[in-house]
């Protein structure tokens, strides 16, 4: 690394050497610290040492950063190098094992030594011309060091300004082009209406741009600083965001577009999700949330957990989408959000009929109703039947009667799996306590799910609650 942050490798790298790479290189390892150039490779599901011996085997790695299962692969020369501790990642630097890629300087011939003093009358013009080369040499590195300084302090005010270094700034003109004028629209919601693009990004990829409505338009380093706190988080049961734009009036995010569409389109066709399918999305669901609460820098919470806002990727794995979007609508509001109440049936009692300051217990709340629906394969709210009209409601006198099989509608492989079925309903049924105090966190809900602690039985979520 040079004076001013910049990495180059001090060897070349060969992509055609017949030796294996695990035999020539290997890797320094660093924590919490990235580089403003952006990856060329990201990989899911891997470990560490996945990550570290697949920079190790790619002549094109140069460095690759490790957080939350997932491997992001950079070329060098790098610049802009950052230590963040909220980062939570390893760092693993590719270096030569030895120096077999330096020249071996030649050893002297008798003939050279003989011929020494002869050439020595023959240097002084060479050493004039030299000289005149080396004071034009030193003209244009130090006009070329100006123009570096010139780049270096735009990039230390990007930075300063609070943006993420890993996220692309989009012009609003971009984003109208990348969606064909805002045509094809993929969906409606609280904050704001969702459009399918295409950028260019060395290749062209699919994304989803949301334009945001109801954003204080004077609030321009409030927006960046919490399009910052959304871009610093990666966990695989996260929609991932990749840009913004911030022009004018406008204020847009661009989202990865995930294949499977939403939980509400997946859970409730005509054609029921398998009982195996949807517990494993519930977990995700539920670790997901576990990490914008306990392991994020700075919290996040959604305060609008629904079906609608849970995307399903390739293999089925469920995305939160739309987190951080709640507080970026109410910056006006002293960072205690009123206007915005969540979605009725979901919202937590507290919040949707006492106007109380939200905590991370509203998610718990909203998931205990996403789990319940998962587990009934039905919606919250139905018109067509009386008894079974408010699903938390149906769901615990079922649980109280000991008739827990009666959710199922004779769903053979969840009443094979019916320590599961109970575990998962008492579970759900402790998340939707009127009193918020009574609501596990996030993080031992996931400990409940997956068998870790012990899950007691519940006491009734209240008469508040059914009323509601």
């Amino acid at each position: 690394m040079n004076l001013y942050g910049i990495c180059n490798p001090n060897y070349k790298e060969n992509c055609e050497e017949e030796e294996e790479e695990e035999h020539l290189y290997d890797v320094q390892v660093l924590t919490n610290t990235d580089w403003l150039t952006s990856e060329y490779a990201r990989s899911e599901e891997f470990t560490a040492d996945n990550c570290s011996e697949s920079c190790i085997q790619d002549c094109k790695c140069g460095v690759a950063i490790y957080s939350n299962q997932t491997c992001w692969k950079k070329e060098l020369p790098l610049s802009n190098g950052r230590v963040d501790n909220s980062l939570h990642a390893e760092t693993f630097i590719k270096f030569r094992k030895d120096n077999s890629t330096l020249p071996v300087p030649p050893s002297p011939s008798p003939d050279d030594k003989k011929n020494k003093q002869t050439t020595f009358t023959g240097v002084r013009p060479v050493i004039l011309v030299t000289a005149l080369l080396v004071c034009l040499v030193l003209i244009a590195a130090a006009f070329s060091l100006g123009l570096f300084f010139t780049f270096r302090k735009k990039q230390v005010r990007i930075m300063q300004s609070g943006l993420n270094i890993n996220l692309r700034p989009f012009s609003y003109q971009e984003l109208q082009e990348a969606t064909n004028g805002f045509t094809e629209e993929l969906g409606r919601g609280s904050f704001g209406v969702v459009y399918k693009g295409i950028i260019q990004n060395g290749s062209q990829v699919q994304v989803a741009v949301k334009k945001l409505h109801c954003v204080r338009q004077d609030g321009d380093k409030e927006f960046k600083a919490e399009v910052n706190v959304i871009g610093k988080t990666h966990h695989k049961n996260l929609v991932r965001l990749l840009g913004y734009c911030d022009e004018g009036q406008q204020r847009l995010l661009v989202y990865e577009l995930l294949s499977n569409g939403t939980l509400a389109s997946f859970l409730f066709a005509d054609e029921k999700p398998s009982w195996g399918q949807r517990m494993e999305i519930a977990y995700g669901i539920a670790r997901g949330l576990e990490y914008l609460h306990e392991e994020c820098s700075t919290p996040i919470i959604h305060c609008d957990i629904k079906p609608q806002n849970i995307l399903l990727d390739d293999n089925c794995t469920a995305r939160i989408a739309d987190f951080g979007l709640a507080k970026l609508l109410m910056m006006d509001q002293s960072r205690t959000p009123t206007s915005f109440r969540g979605t009725r049936g979901y919202a937590a009692p507290e919040w949707w009929f006492r106007n109380m300051p939200i905590t991370t217990k509203v998610d718990v709340y909203s998931f205990g109703v996403v789990l319940l629906e998962i587990i009934c394969c039905r919606r919250s709210v139905v018109n067509n039947c009386e008894e079974k009209a408010i699903l938390i409601n149906w769901v615990y006198d079922c649980y109280q009667e000991g008739k827990i099989d009666a959710v199922l509608d004779h769903e053979t492989e969840a009443l094979h799996d019916k320590k599961n079925l109970e575990k998962s309903v008492m579970v759900a049924i402790w998340c939707i306590q009127e009193d918020a105090s009574d609501r596990p966190t996030m993080r031992k809900v996931v400990q409940m799910l997956e068998g870790v602690v012990e899950v007691h039985a519940p006491p009734c979520p209240s008469s508040y609650t059914r009323s509601a």
